[in-house]
Parts: structure tokens; sequence; C-alpha cells
């Protein structure tokens, strides 16, 4: 069945979307579109997700994640299984998808959080993001704005990007801790001339603070 999944993924293989996907640092051809249906036909499939995964095919990664069961894995296999995630679109999905999903998430979220390896790092950051906005009890945000504004500037991009994210967070969230987060965005200026899109909020943290705080409050 590997071989029957993998030859229909062949198949819908699109030099322009490699192209598209290149640029984004991805090294898959196939639509996510169509990439989904094919999960959709397949439906929840362990046993297949796994030895899909283990190709190390791009794309066949990608789509086991969308037929595996997240809860089934173990804290030692999702652990190798991020740091094998290379691309960034492996990384994210894998990020959201499963170890989100995982009863496994918050062991990771410590272990990964200071990772000597930036990309597993910033799933680490990714994660303390997210319990800053659900579920921030004892959480040290001081301490976490202390590391950011100590690091942040210099960090790989992947991990710059995670932590200006928890940096931001932390400052919408979070009253007693925005005018302190305003001040490490301004003075650092990490993201701060980022192309954006019309009608798009900025990355950079300051301008996403102000923009986010405003929409709630004109709620």
């Amino acid at each position: 069945m590997v071989d029957e999944v993998m030859a229909e993924l062949a198949g819908l293989e699109d030099p322009k979307t490699r192209a598209v996907n290149e640029k984004h640092g991805d090294d898959h051809g196939v639509n996510l579109g169509e990439l989904r249906a094919l999960a959709k036909r397949l439906k929840t499939h362990q046993e297949l997700a796994c030895r899909l995964w283990a190709t190390g095919d791009t794309a066949a990664r990608l789509l086991a994640i969308l037929i595996c069961r997240p809860k089934a894995f173990e804290r030692d296999e999702l652990d190798v299984m991020m740091r094998e995630a290379r691309f960034p679109k492996v990384h994210d999905w894998l990020l959201n998808y499963v170890v989100k999903k995982s009863p496994h998430s918050e062991e990771l979220r410590l272990t990964w959080f200071a990772d000597p390896d930036p990309v597993v790092a910033s799933a680490g950051w990714s994660l303390t993001t997210e319990r800053v906005a659900k579920n921030p009890a004892s959480l040290d945000l001081a301490g976490l704005l202390d590391v950011i504004e100590r690091e942040m500037r210099d960090a790989p991009d992947r991990l710059q990007w995670a932590m200006n994210h928890c940096l931001a967070q932390i400052g919408i969230e979070h009253a007693e801790y925005r005018a302190r987060a305003l001040a490490i965005g301004e003075r650092l200026e990490v993201l701060k001339d980022y192309p954006t899109a019309p009608g798009c909020t900025s990355p950079f943290a300051p301008l996403w603070i102000t923009e986010m705080v405003r929409r709630r409050h004109d709620e």
C-alpha cells in the first residue's frame, strides 16, 4: 500500500507548485488541497502513516500527518520526528496537527524549549506561546521576556520568529506585561521591515500587539 500511495503522490507532483513551495523552503510539488483529498480518502491509518513518514519524502510525511492518530505516538517517537522535520511545512503541521494534540505536549515543550538545535527550540517556543494564550498558569512570563530581550535579535530565523510570536502574545494577552513587551519590540526592531500585504497585520511586535488590543477593545 505504501508503494501505491507513493506512486499516487508522484502523479500529483506539479513543477509550478514545487517552484512556489521551494521559495518558502519546502521541497515538494503536491497541491495541499489534493493532498488533503487523498488523506480524506485513505482515512485514519496509523500504520500507514508511520511507514509513509519513514520514507523521508516531504509529501509523504505531510500525508502521514493527516492520516495518523496523534495520541498513538509515544513521547520519544514525537521527539525523533520533530528532529527529523527540517522543512517548514512538515515542521508546522507536525507541531500543530500532532504534537499539540498529544498527551506528551507539555513534556516536549519543556524538553525542546532550550534545545541547542534552533529549529527544535522553535517548536518549544511555539508550544509556550500557546500556553501564554490559553493556559498561562505556572509560566514565568517575566522570565520569558528576559530571554526574549537577551536572545531574540541574534536568534536564527525560525527560532526568532517563534520568540517574536511569544513576545507579541504576552503583550496581547497580559496587560500587566504589555508596556515591557512593547518596549522590547521597539528596542530590538525584529521584523520591523518585514513586508506585509495591505490589510494584514505586521509581525513587528509593537504593531501586532497594538492592533490586536485595538480590535479586542472595539469588539
